[in-house]
């Protein structure tokens, strides 16, 4: 200091607790942003390892299996082992694949984990063609049009492409396939969930209508499992056409909007997030007049959100609700109070709710 002596102590000056707990905050801040920014790479990088084969490959092996033997196996005559082994990294650090050195030495053997297991193209349970539908570059356009709806409201898929997503699926062969295949995969894993978890509610019932049933295969497989149920799967005229035939299931070509076959029961899985409440109403008074008074009942397949819920799936379906933005038209996710109004509009006041171990849950409800 000027005018001081050589021997002078020096002061250092160190930050407040308040200064050191703000500055790490901002750290953290920071940090978290960045892991935002670039969330899209853990979907990129899993749409490549599907793409790839990457879980058969090993899975085919039985065991744990090296970088090399898995590159000789993509079909591809000269695979870049390099690319390869950067990608698998990520997602070994993202616990989709194990890593481990071999007791002995040599190369490093990549595994396969229970996440893994999902993404098996000829599981018995798989979302591979889930990964690759929702990463198709059809349905992540209209994700940049966001900010676009927020400005002047519209549809993000319509602002994306012109039309709406059913349009132009029909337009588009190649997308329907994929979009097709991902609904198929989504039904065979909540259909077996919700025989498992139901399996009581299904005592009693002669006559089961799967509301947009699809080409049936949720319908067959209630069927199959309570054989004493006859099964009426209604959809468009259009998609009816390419149903397969199941015992025990009949295939009804129609509207739901127009009108809907007596049951003694209705199923419907992920039907009502794809329309607003007033088409919801719509639906659900068409429900009611197929049903018996009293004792009819609706089983209702779908997202329940809960903003401040922890569990397993509590994120994907806030998630989910904005690929109700993103996909729909004017769709959404609903909470139980969204839920529970809906559906006294529609003629159903009575509901309980099932949680099972998938994302859905199942609401089944009485009319008044």
């Amino acid at each position: 200091m000027a005018g001081g002596s050589e021997n002078d102590d020096v002061l250092e000056v160190s930050p407040s607790h308040n200064e050191a707990d703000e500055a790490e905050s901002m750290l953290k801040g920071q940090a978290e942003i960045w892991g935002h920014m670039f969330a899209f790479a853990d979907s990129m990088a899993l749409k490549c390892a599907v793409e790839l084969r990457i879980a058969d490959i090993i899975h085919s092996h039985g065991r744990p299996i090296t970088l090399s033997q898995i590159a000789t196996c993509i079909d591809s005559p000269s695979p870049d082992i390099a690319y390869l082994g950067r990608i698998i990294r990520f997602l070994v650090h993202a616990k989709i694949f194990t890593v481990a050195a071999p007791p002995g030495g040599g190369e490093t053997l990549y595994g396969l984990t229970p996440a893994s297991k999902w993404i098996l193209h000829d599981g018995e349970l798989s979302l591979a063609p889930v990964i690759i539908m929702n990463n198709h570059p059809s349905l992540t356009a209209p994700w940049h049009c966001f900010a676009a709806c927020v400005k002047d409201g519209g549809i993000a898929f319509e602002k994306a492409h012109g039309r709406q997503i059913w349009d132009f699926a029909s337009e588009n062969p190649e997308f329907n396939k994929i979009f097709n295949d991902a609904m198929a995969c989504t039904t065979k894993i909540s259909i077996k969930a919700v025989i498992a978890a139901y399996k009581d509610g299904f005592d009693g019932i002669g006559t089961l209508v799967d509301v947009g049933g699809g080409t049936g295969g949720a319908v067959a497989e209630v069927v199959k499992a309570f054989p004493h149920i006859k099964g009426v799967n209604l959809d468009l005229p259009h998609v009816v056409a390419t149903a397969p035939a199941y015992d025990g299931v009949s295939h009804v070509g129609g509207d739901m909007f127009e009108s809907i076959p007596y049951a003694d029961a209705i199923f419907m899985k992920w039907i009502l997030h794809d329309w607003n409440d007033e088409d919801c109403i719509k639906i659900l008074k068409n429900c009611q007049k197929a049903l018996p008074k009293k004792i009819g009942k609706i089983i209702i397949v779908d997202t329940l959100i809960r903003p401040d819920g922890n569990d397993l799936f509590d994120k994907t379906r806030l998630v989910f609700d904005l690929g109700m933005m993103a996909h729909s038209s004017h769709g959404k996710e609903r909470t139980e109070n969204e839920w529970k109004i809906l559906l006294e509009e529609g003629g159903f006041p009575r509901y309980t709710i099932i949680k099972i171990p998938i994302l859905p849950m199942i609401i089944e409800t009485y009319p008044a």
